[in-house]
C-alpha cells in the first residue's frame, strides 16, 4: 500500500455526542484517543488553554470526556474475577464507592488506569481510557467467565465538572448531589426525565464531578451548566496542564504496558489484603518489587529557567543517562516548566539534582515532590 492510500484507508475521527456544541462555542478540534475532541476554545468563550487553566483552578470548567470508555461487569463472581485482573479489594468496596486502580498484565504490566465503582452485590461501573477501551474489553472478555458479562454503553457520554465552585454549581442544578457525596463516591439521579451517574472524582486536583449522561441528553446538560455564569467550557490542553501540575500520570506517557505499578508510583493502587494474598495478574512479578524496590520509578522535576521539558527527552548525571521524561509542559500555576520521568532509583530523593537533555541543550532539574500543585479534593462532601 502507498503511503497515500495508507493515508487514504485512514478512518475518520470518531464524533462525540457534543462534537457540534464544542464547534458552535469555538472549540479548535484535534484527534485524541481516536475522536475529534477541543484542545482549547476561542476567547469568547473558554478563552484559550491558559485562561481555562486558570478558571479550572478559580471557579468551575465543563470538560467533555465522552471519549472514555464506561462499562459494566456483572454476573455471579464478578467481584472474585475481576480481582484476579485488577489489584484493588473489590470485597470491601462498598456500593457506590469508587476506586481507582489498573488492569494488569500477567507480566505485571500496566495495561490501562482506570476507576472502578461497586453498583450492586455483583456488578462494577468500569470507566476506562478511551484509546485502550477496545482493547480492554477484548483482554477482560478472554479472562472473564462465561457467566460474567460486559457491557459498553456506547450510548452514554461522560462530562467532567472541575473547579471549586463545581459542587456550588451541581447543587443549583440538582440540589443535594454534592453534599451526599464524598470524593470517589457516586450516586443515581434522576434530572428533568434524565438518568444520570454522578461521581466526585476527576482528573484536575480540583474538586469536581464526571457526570454520564445518556448521549442525546448530552447537549441539553451542557448548556444548562453553561447557562451559570461560573462554567466555563475547556479542553484537552487546560486538561493535561493541570493533570501534570497534580502530579497524575497519563496512560500511555507516564505509564504503558512495559510499566510495573510500583516503577509507575502507583503502588497505593495495590490493596493492603491483595499485598498480602496476591492472586492479581503479575503478582509474582509486582509483589517482590514493593518488598524490595523497583529499578527506577517515576518522579516530579522543577526545571530551572523557562524552557519546558516534553515526553522523550534523556535525563541525565554526569553525562550518564539515568532516566526519560514522560511528561513535561508549562505549568500555569507555577510560572515555570515542571515535567515527570522515570529515573533511577537511586536518585529518586527529592532535591536530588539531574540534567534535562532537550535537543542537545543541558536543562538544570530538582527532582521534587508530586504533586506540584496541592490537591484539593473534598474527602467528606459539602461545598
Amino acid at each position: 500500500m502507498t503511503e497515500a492510500a495508507a493515508m487514504e484507508a485512514k478512518a475518520d475521527p470518531l464524533l462525540l455526542p457534543l462534537d457540534s456544541w464544542h464547534r458552535e462555542k469555538g472549540g479548535r478540534m484535534v484527534e485524541f484517543a481516536g475522536y475529534a475532541m477541543p484542545i482549547q476554545y476561542s476567547a469568547e468563550v473558554g478563552g484559550g488553554i491558559m485562561a481555562e487553566h486558570e478558571w479550572t483552578r478559580t471557579s468551575a470548567s465543563l470538560f467533555d470526556v465522552s471519549h472514555m470508555g464506561q462499562l459494566t461487569v456483572a454476573g455471579p463472581g464478578a467481584g472474585a474475577a475481576l480481582e484476579k485482573l485488577l489489584p484493588a479489594d473489590l470485597g470491601a468496596l462498598k456500593e457506590c464507592r469508587t476506586r481507582y486502580s489498573l488492569l494488569l498484565a500477567g507480566d505485571g504490566g500496566i495495561l490501562d488506569d482506570l476507576l472502578i465503582t461497586r453498583t450492586g452485590e455483583d456488578s462494577f461501573r468500569l470507566v476506562v481510557n478511551g484509546a485502550t477501551t477496545h482493547d480492554d474489553i477484548a483482554y477482560l472478555r478472554a479472562h472473564l467467565p462465561e457467566e460474567v458479562t460486559l457491557a459498553y454503553h456506547r450510548e452514554m457520554a461522560l462530562i467532567a465538572l472541575q473547579g471549586p465552585l463545581a459542587a456550588s454549581v451541581l447543587d443549583d442544578l440538582m440540589p443535594g448531589i454534592a453534599d451526599a457525596l464524598p470524593f470517589m463516591a457516586s450516586a443515581s439521579r434522576g434530572c428533568s426525565g434524565t438518568h444520570l451517574i454522578v461521581c466526585r472524582s476527576g482528573y484536575t486536583g480540583e474538586d469536581g464531578f464526571e457526570i454520564a449522561v445518556p448521549a442525546e441528553k448530552a447537549i441539553k446538560l451542557a448548556d444548562a451548566l453553561l447557562a451559570d455564569a461560573r462554567v466555563k467550557p475547556a479542553g484537552l490542553g487546560a486538561r493535561d496542564s493541570l493533570r501534570l501540575e497534580a502530579g497524575l500520570p497519563l496512560y500511555g506517557h507516564d505509564m504503558t504496558a512495559s510499566t510495573d505499578p510500583v516503577s509507575a508510583d502507583l503502588s497505593f493502587a495495590i490493596s493492603k489484603r491483595r499485598r498480602e494474598e496476591g492472586g492479581f495478574a503479575g503478582a509474582d512479578t509486582i509483589l517482590p518489587l514493593l518488598a524490595e524496590g523497583a529499578p527506577s520509578k517515576r518522579v516530579g522535576l522543577a526545571i530551572e529557567g523557562r524552557a519546558p521539558a516534553r515526553e522523550g527527552a534523556t535525563i541525565m548525571v554526569g553525562g550518564r543517562v539515568v532516566g526519560v521524561v514522560t511528561s513535561g509542559g508549562h505549568s500555569p500555576t507555577l510560572g515555570r516548566p515542571v515535567a515527570m520521568g522515570q529515573v533511577e532509583a537511586s536518585l529518586t530523593a527529592p532535591g536530588t539534582q539531574l540534567e534535562i537533555d532537550v535537543r542537545g541543550r543541558k536543562l538544570a532539574a530538582t527532582v521534587a515532590p508530586l504533586p506540584f500543585v496541592p490537591h484539593n479534593y473534598r474527602r467528606q462532601g459539602g461545598k
